[in-house]
Formats: C-alpha cells, structure tokens, sequence
C-alpha cells in the first residue's frame, strides 16, 4: 500500500486493511490511498468465474466497493455505502488482473459520491461503478 511516497501509507487506512479480512482472503490488494482516492488491485482466479467463463459479476462490484470504501473513509470518520450501482462494461477473464480507481467527485457534510473505474492493467474497462457515502462518526476500532 502507498498513500503518499513522500510521506508513508496513513496508519488509520492501514490498520483497516489489516481488518478488511474478505479483501486479504480473496487476494484483493490495498495497492494506494490518500484522500479522497483509493486504488485496489485483483486477479480474476478460476474460482471467480461463472458459468460463461467470465469473472463473475459479484467479484467485480466486489473490487470496485472496496475501493469506494477505503477512499471515502480516507478523511478519518467512520464511513459506508449508503447506495451503490455498477455498470459491467466488458468481460474479464480468470488471470486478468484488475485495477480499481476510486475517486471522490463529492463531500458535502455527512454524505460523498465517489466513482470507481474497474480496468484490466492494460486499459480495458470492465465495470464503472458509482458509490454514495454517509459518516457514521467516529473513529475506525483498532482492534
């Protein structure tokens, strides 16, 4: 993980990581994070296709929520999805790895809108993904 090379990873993003056991089991890596933007890396395993061969559906928003999730909660407060929507643009393919990019396009009190792009390292988009968010307060547990 790399949040800013100047000045290391946010200890509190970090910390989350370590938490977020779903992500580190299905090998979904915290790749960059400051605020207001988060980028998570994936490859597609044979056991996350469907029937048609292609990554199945649920793995992609998957990525894409995980990568709203630690951008929206980058400012410190608790935060989580409030709503969420994903449009699957392409296919992907067991060995495809996958980069998702999280952008904060708005924060105005408790509520943000973020925007993930899901691509294939070399550029194809497979999936765009619109994220709403809500603080909850306080601070993530450290335990």
């Amino acid at each position: 993980m790399d949040s800013h090379p100047e000045a290391g990873p946010d200890p509190a993003i970090a910390a989350l990581y370590e938490r977020d056991l779903t992500c580190r089991t299905l090998g979904i890596a915290l790749a960059e994070a400051s605020a207001g933007r988060a980028v998570m890396r994936m490859t597609v395993g044979a056991t996350m296709v469907n029937g048609h061969g292609t990554a199945h559906g649920g793995y992609l928003f998957l990525l894409a929520d995980a990568a709203f999730m630690y951008a929206c909660n980058s400012h410190g407060p608790v935060t989580v999805a409030q709503a969420a929507q994903v449009a699957f643009l392409a296919p992907a393919e067991a060995g495809d790895e996958l980069v998702a990019e999280a952008v904060e396009r708005s924060r105005a009190g408790r509520s943000g809108i973020y925007d993930v792009t899901v691509r294939t390292v070399g550029g194809k988009v497979i999936a765009e993904f619109r994220g709403q968010s809500v603080v909850i307060g306080g601070r993530p547990h450290s335990s």
